[in-house]
């Protein structure tokens, strides 16, 4: 076992593995700044949306977003180890150290492990605010494949050439992982860790998740494709470098975020309404 396994072990034996139900937390709204608040929020939404598109992977993996600074400090939300994502709450995120240590009172205790992939990009990266990793069937399997994501289908052009790739070295309990992984990324908004998932970043959680709804319905466009007996059909080269021109904008400050964002927090309040307390 390694030493970010045992501590994490340790904590939860220590805590007696007690997951308290994120409903039942005392409010932190008022308790920490405004700003604090709305990540909070935000990052909790991200968590249940993913889970209502059937992107989750029970309390595995994980969706983190950059404070403010705090005295010159550092600091991180990510999910409390236990909680599932349909039940994130804004106050039952943890705020986290780079070195992915708690910071604060809580009920609950963390995953360094977890923080390894994330903290790598939001220290090496000022545009990483917002870093989502996932595990789907769709994004393993493309991930598995010798090729990668291919060119079938518009989903798969509007992000093919800003997708890097990031050879699998074991569940990301290195931290000498990250120099490689974050040269692998370079200046990408999305990243395919082979043989393991798929991982997007952005300026606020809106864009990250939108860029992962791009990719994610193209791997599973592509899976599908594959489905028939005859190889499917892939545009050339030139026709992704136009596509992504075309669409890329979409990924940008004040459109994405401002158009799919708001109707995408509907959506979650009509269907599992909760995030925000």
């Amino acid at each position: 076992m390694s030493t970010q396994s045992q501590a994490v072990a340790s904590v939860g034996q220590e805590a007696g593995f007690n997951i308290p139900d994120p409903q039942s937390l005392p409010s932190l709204k008022g308790e920490v700044s405004a700003e604090e608040w709305r990540l909070r929020c935000d990052l909790a939404a991200t968590y249940r949306l993913a889970a209502l598109y059937g992107w989750d992977d029970m309390i595995f993996t994980h969706i983190s977003v950059r404070c403010p600074d705090e005295d010159g400090k550092e600091r991180f939300l990510i999910n409390p180890y236990g909680v599932f994502f349909d039940e994130m709450t804004a106050s039952s995120l943890l705020k986290i150290d780079i070195d992915g240590v708690v910071v604060g009172e809580t009920p609950y205790f963390s995953n360094p492990a977890g923080f390894t992939i994330h903290s790598a990009l939001h220290m090496a990266r000022e545009d990483a605010h917002a870093v989502l990793h996932l595990h789907t069937p769709y994004g393993v399997a493309v991930s598995a494949q010798q090729d990668g994501l291919k060119r079938y289908s518009q989903f798969a052009m509007v992000v093919h050439d800003d997708v890097a790739y990031h050879d699998y070295e074991g569940i990301a309990t290195d931290l000498d992982e990250r120099a490689r992984l974050v040269a692998d990324m370079g200046s990408h908004g999305f990243l395919i860790l082979r043989n393991h998932g798929t991982l997007t970043v952005g300026p606020n959680c809106a864009i990250a998740f939108l860029r992962m709804y791009f990719l994610e319905q193209a791997c599973r466009a592509q899976i599908l494709a594959q489905s028939d007996t005859k190889q499917p059909h892939e545009e050339p080269p030139a026709m992704s470098a136009r596509v992504l021109q075309q669409g890329g904008p979409a990924f940008a400050p004040g459109i994405g975020d401002n158009l799919a964002w708001p109707g995408l927090l509907r959506k979650l309040n009509r269907e599992n309404p909760g995030f925000d307390v």
